[in-house]
């Protein structure tokens, strides 16, 4: 199956809810000729969503061809309107904006809406609507604002002005159900195991008898790449572990207990730490920190392995999220929110060929991976870490006393969540260092001291999130222990901001 790209946020939850509907699919760039489309023989495809008008000059727009093809098509938002535009209907600008839940009246005839109730909440997005329906098509719901809020031509081609995507939109998986089985006669066999037969025959063709080497960072996601490929070629994969003075307490050590000792992979270690930090040296932007982590990881990295003979490919655990918010060459209408360095960082002249065996994965599909072959729960489930490492987490300068304090408060605060048995609940919970001192009273001296944020959030992806509510005991033992055991800090705060207008990440 596959999910025609124009732009939109959602465009990877899309994917990710047909394969938690047990079907495969992948995102592609949405003016993608038909005549690649069609060499890829998908049972279905789906227009997203995206900020653009359909009458607008240079609004992206699919290959007429496909929509004519006898292919089934599930046009949402935006994608709905590409359908009848393309096809003759009209769409114009809504009276009135809808953004936001609203309610639905559905034909419950149609197979899109089996066994659905009449009335659906729903989570609309769009300022322009259907006024028209194209020729040979019927409307199979409405809303307070639109006659049409779904439609069809009886023959396969659907769509729908809401997001069945969103949590927002309850029955929005049965939606999507309905439209893979009902209407698309897909089968819903795709589960991890699955794709690891087809990741180790792809390796195994990819790479042949060449040698890799895989940087590993503490997350699951390098953990499972490595250990995926190390399945796939065993004896042709050496790993390395670039410890750039920007990983958590302790990660150095217990990344290679498990990866050298319990699955007998090749793992070698080298201490960056100060080549990373003179480049960050006066460094405050961002995207500036990024870059020369990148930079310097690459120069880092091609040095040591020029030490392993024979290494032509370079293992990436790339996952599609990453891709997604770098604006990789697969999603070139949508809006770049920041730079991951593992895609966003690496030179042209790269001398390595690249190994992506989880590029079109999600997060939660890794870790099931990750238990299918065997790595142990802690590794599975640790919580996403940003590939710049402490260095985003630091607002400001990146020096190696401010990385002390933001380590020391980082545990701290992981610490007490897993006391609590919350961390398996939350998407991320850290702390961050910000660049403001405030004044507080220890003992009976007068402190200036520094100010560390708290950020723990609750999400499905992380391409949306929601503050966590932590409980109040919580908050003030992580704070309690914070300004009592970490040197130099005497304010702890909480961000209870959500994602959006907030990134989960500070920078």
């Amino acid at each position: 199956m596959l999910v025609l790209d124009f732009g939109s946020q959602y465009s990877q939850l899309i994917a990710r809810r047909v394969r938690e509907a047990g079907v495969y699919c992948e995102l592609i760039d949405g003016a993608t000729p038909w005549e690649r489309i069609r060499a890829r023989s998908p049972k279905a495809i789906i227009l997203s969503g995206g900020p653009s008008s359909v009458y607008e000059r240079g609004a992206p727009l699919p290959d007429r061809a496909l929509l004519e093809a006898r292919v089934p098509v599930l046009g949402i938002c935006y994608g709905m309107q590409l359908l009848a535009y393309q096809l003759g209907g009209q769409v114009a600008s809504a009276g009135k904006r809808e953004y936001g839940p609203a309610q639905v009246r559905v034909d419950g005839r149609s197979p899109l809406f089996k066994d659905l109730p009449e009335q659906l909440p729903v989570w609309m997005s769009h300022g322009d609507t259907v006024m028209m329906a194209p020729p040979g098509f019927q409307a199979l719901a409405r809303s307070d604002n639109s006659e049409i809020a779904a439609m069809s031509d009886g023959a396969g081609r659907y769509g729908i002005a809401f997001h069945p995507e969103v949590i927002h939109t309850p029955q929005g998986r049965d939606i999507l159900a309905n439209f893979l089985y009902a209407v698309a006669g897909c089968q819903g066999n795709w589960k991890p195991s699955a794709f690891i037969e087809q990741a180790t025959e792809a390796i195994r063709r990819q790479v042949g008898d060449g040698r890799v080497l895989c940087a590993l960072s503490g997350g699951v996601d390098s953990a499972v790449c490595a250990t995926l490929i190390h399945r796939a070629i065993p004896g042709q994969l050496t790993c390395l572990i670039v410890d750039n003075g920007l990983l958590r307490r302790d990660e150095r050590r217990r990344v290679e207990e498990v990866m050298r000792r319990h699955l007998g992979i090749d793992v070698r270690s080298v201490d960056a730490s100060q080549e990373f930090l003179a480049a960050l040296r006066g460094v405050i932007d961002p995207e500036e920190k990024r870059r020369r982590i990148g930079a310097t990881f690459i120069r880092v990295f091609e040095k040591e392995a020029a030490r392993v003979r024979n290494v032509e490919f370079l293992a990436q655990g790339t996952l599609y999220p990453d891709v997604i918010e770098s604006t990789s060459h697969d999603t070139v209408n949508a809006h770049r929110i920041k730079t991951h360095h593992n895609v966003g960082g690496l030179p042209p002249d790269l001398r390595f060929k690249l190994v992506e065996p989880l590029r079109y994965l999600f997060k939660d599909e890794v870790r099931a991976i990750g238990s299918e072959l065997g790595l142990p729960d802690d590794m599975v489930h640790r919580q996403p870490f940003p590939g710049p490492g402490l260095a985003v987490r630091i607002i400001g300068e990146v020096t190696r006393e401010r990385l002390d304090t933001l380590r020391a408060a980082d545990w701290i605060v992981v610490d007490e969540i897993k006391a609590a048995g919350l961390y398996r609940s939350l998407w991320q919970s850290f702390a961050i260092l910000t660049p403001l001192q405030s004044v507080g009273v220890m003992g009976d001296y007068r402190t200036y001291g520094n100010v560390v944020a708290v950020r723990a959030v609750q999400s499905e992806d992380g391409m949306t999130a929601d503050w966590a509510r932590l409980p109040y005991e919580v908050l003030a033992r992580i704070s309690t222990r914070i300004v009592n055991e970490v040197p130099g800090v005497n304010r702890v705060v909480y961000d209870v901001s959500s994602k959006p207008p907030s990134t989960i990440e500070w920078e």
